[in-house]
Order: C-alpha cells, then structure tokens, then sequence
C-alpha cells in the first residue's frame, strides 16, 4: 500500500479515490503523506479521498480565515486556528483534513494540547471548506459532530448548523448571530481580488466595528 500511495500523483484540482482501505492503513498513509504537503485528505468507512488544491482555492482559503480571525479579534474573543489538522475518530472510522478550522466555544478545552483526540476532545467549532472543483461530502463532518460547518462554492457562502445529527443551512451563524456573514463575506472576498487583502481586511474590521456599536 505504501508503494502505491509514493506512486500516486493527484494533479492541481483534482482527486483521487481508493477503497477498502482499512483504519492502519489509513493511519500508514498519513505518515507516508506526511504533514507538510498541499494534497488534502477525507476518510470515510473505508474510502480514501486524496485531493490537491488549486492555486484559487488556496487564496479564497487564506483570505476567507484572515476575515474570521479579523471578526473574533474584533469581538474580542478567544480561539485557536489549526488550518488543516487531521481529524480523526477510530470509533466511527471517519477522518477528515479541513481547509481550515476554528476552536472558540470550546477554545479553553483545547488550549495547550499538541495532540487532539476526538474521542476524547471536543470537534472544532468552525470548519470551514473552498468547493472549487469538488464538492465537500458533509456526511464525515456530521459524524465528527462539528457543530458548524461553512461551504464557499461559485462565490456563495452556505452555513450548516448541526441538528439532532444533521446539517441543516441557515441564513445566520451560531458562532457570529449578529452578522450578516452569508451576504457580507461573499463580497469581501470578491473586492480582495480587485483591491488587495489589507485594505479588504481594514474595510472588513471598519464593518465590524460599525456592527458591534450598533
């Protein structure tokens, strides 16, 4: 397995699928791909997702998380960013590697540890996924209980919110309910195309602080 996997080359924007693929090998493959790579990976009952982003998937990523962290800094509010750290539960047979990731409600619960456990720690609050040229599958994010999870496809922002189980979509977010993020968000990111990320990011915070006065 781990020969095949050295062999395995997943070009930009593309995704790769192996199946009955059991946990140890899961869990060999991960140190065979190691951490520092670009390809992103999602484990599901036995099938492997292997994916590699594009080049605009990784700026949507970058500036999309610099917005997030703009909002909880404004608010004033603790949290942890840990990008795409594998996520793991043995239990469920699920893994997944988000693009990027917040704690905050449970920030405290986490804080200091360099090693997570999902059996034994809680999800990440936030997580947050680019569909550029493949559509994220929630159904793995369900079953890791991520309470929220937001889906930036075609210039949209969808917010799912975990229910009894299940992502319904909803207009607002449980992490920012005073925000108008689905409509907001969407237009930041467009004007950093034309403008440049710092003076969207300062334009953003001016936003942000406007709201928290009101």
């Amino acid at each position: 397995m781990l020969l095949n996997i050295r062999r395995i080359d997943v070009p930009p924007g593309q995704r790769v699928l192996l199946r009955d693929i059991t946990w140890e090998e899961f869990e060999a493959i991960l140190d065979e791909l190691g951490e520092h790579r670009a390809s992103r990976i999602a484990y599901d009952r036995g099938v492997l997702e292997i994916m590699a982003p594009l080049p605009e998937h990784e700026f949507d990523k970058e500036i999309i998380s610099d917005l997030i962290k703009a909002l909880l800094e404004e608010l004033d509010t603790e949290f942890l960013s840990l990008g795409s750290t594998t996520f793991k539960n043995q239990e469920m047979l699920q893994g997944i590697e988000p693009d990027q990731c917040f704690y905050i409600e449970n920030e405290i619960k986490v804080r200091g540890k360099k090693r997570l456990d999902l059996t034994q720690n809680p999800p990440p609050d936030l997580a947050l996924e680019i569909d550029i040229t493949s559509r994220t599958n929630p159904s793995v994010y369900e079953k890791l209980q991520v309470p929220e999870l937001w889906r930036f496809e075609k210039g949209n922002l969808q917010i799912n919110l975990l229910e009894n189980g299940f992502y319904v979509v909803s207009e607002q977010s449980k992490n920012f309910p005073d925000f108008d993020l689905v409509k907001v968000l969407p237009e930041y990111l467009e004007q950093s195309r034309i403008k440049g990320r710092n003076f969207v990011i300062k334009a953003f915070r001016n936003w942000v602080r406007e709201g928290i006065k009101g």
